[in-house]
């Protein structure tokens, strides 16, 4: 059965716990902000919250564990309420990503206060374990995310930042969204587009803040 998943069986319920964190935080993030600019459409779906039921795909969430990649719910976002829809898109697309780098940053501070206490010498092995995965997925998910991909949140981003008549045509890309990011994934144009950028971006900046927070907490 493990040759069939993207995890070892050992490291399912770490990984369970932590796409249930990333996830919900990420959307209620995207959800929040938008709220905070005008937009109360993800509040009236029952969005503005931390309860993952309601930010959990099951198949999104599924393929993860089989293939490696997956999603969440996206969280309904109306540009016609913000009072200035270019910067309040630009907010509310950055909000997801940022959440993970968040709680990577917490994962590591968590670890370190542990280790300058000297208090991880006497932890079970679950708890570093946990605590590694819990920290490079949602590192992963903040780089991964903000990939110019449609339907990533880069992409939104790239939307907002170029001139507005540029706009229209790059939303026409966002229709084949889901069939672009598959093929991306899936595909040897993997090893083109999206692994160059996580095998050098990632590890740098794991390596960068396990630098960091290393010199500050121990």
């Amino acid at each position: 059965m493990e040759q069939f998943l993207a995890f070892s069986l050992k490291e399912i319920p770490y990984v369970a716990i932590t796409l249930m964190i990333a996830f919900t935080f990420h959307e209620f993030a995207h959800a929040y902000v938008a709220y905070r600019f005008g937009d109360s459409t993800a509040k009236n779906q029952g969005r503005l919250t931390l309860n993952p039921i309601h930010h959990l795909d099951p198949i999104g969430t599924l393929l993860i564990f089989i293939a490696g990649f997956g999603w969440a719910r996206p969280v309904p976002v109306n540009r016609f309420f913000f009072k200035k829809p270019r910067l309040a898109g630009i907010m509310v697309s950055v909000a997801g990503p940022v959440s993970n780098l968040l709680l990577g940053m917490l994962g590591f501070i968590i670890w370190y206060g542990l280790v300058g206490s000297g208090l991880s010498a006497g932890l079970p092995e679950a708890v570093p374990n946990f605590l590694d995965i819990f920290i490079q997925l949602n590192l992963l998910l903040f780089v991964f995310n903000l990939l110019p991909f449609p339907p990533l949140d880069g992409f939104r981003i790239i939307e907002d930042l170029v001139p507005a008549h540029i706009r229209p045509k790059l939303t026409q890309f966002e229709q084949y969204g889901a069939l672009i990011f598959i093929i991306l994934v899936i595909t040897p144009l993997d090893q083109y587009t999206i692994h160059p950028i996580l095998n050098n971006v990632l590890p740098t900046l794991v390596g960068g803040l396990n630098d960091f927070f290393y010199q500050l907490l121990t």
